[in-house]
């Protein structure tokens, strides 16, 4: 997990310990204000996250394969990879075809096939998904007002749950 260790799990516990330190002090007007931030930041830290190691995993796969070729890693890094992550992948899809179609269609029939043969890895991708769609609907919205149904709890479990993509892209690509 990159080199930020868990920061996501860190910045969970922080907040799971602030919101309960405020309901067990009756502040329950200010529990419900913190709740609803942190649910945003937590989202956003996800997906920033997955961001980062998703290009990191891009870039380690471009040295490796081009023999640290820096004139290649440079082109990649400036045209493929910076402010390129959001069109890599269809946000509102149940699956990551426009993701893996980018890397040719072996690539794209291997992992579909990987995907097709392990539910967890399914899973995994449909909550990365998730993250990403709904990073883009707060960002894209009006954050201040903005409605995030789900608990701080159903974030962190969507975050811990698309590792496992992230995981296996870093096994295929590294």
């Amino acid at each position: 997990m990159g080199s930020n260790g868990d920061i996501v799990g860190t910045r969970y516990k922080e907040f799971k310990e602030m919101i309960d330190y405020l309901e067990t002090n009756k502040e329950i007007s200010l529990k419900i204000v913190a709740d609803d931030n942190l649910k945003k930041v937590l989202l956003l830290s996800a997906a920033s996250y997955f961001e980062d190691e998703i290009k990191d995993i891009i870039l380690s796969f471009v040295e490796k394969n081009s023999g640290n070729n820096l004139i290649i890693i440079s082109f990649v890094k400036n045209k493929a990879v910076e402010r390129q992550y959001h069109t890599y992948f269809d946000w509102s899809a149940r699956n990551a075809n426009r993701f893996f179609s980018l890397f040719g269609d072996g690539f794209k029939d291997q992992a579909s096939e990987d995907v097709k043969d392990n539910s967890e890895l399914e899973k995994s991708i449909r909550a990365f998904l998730e993250i990403g769609n709904l990073r883009n609907e707060l960002v894209h919205g009006n954050f201040a007002v903005f409605p995030i149904e789900k608990t701080v709890e159903e974030i962190y479990d969507l975050y811990r749950l698309a590792h496992q993509f992230i995981n296996y892209l870093s096994s295929k690509l590294t």
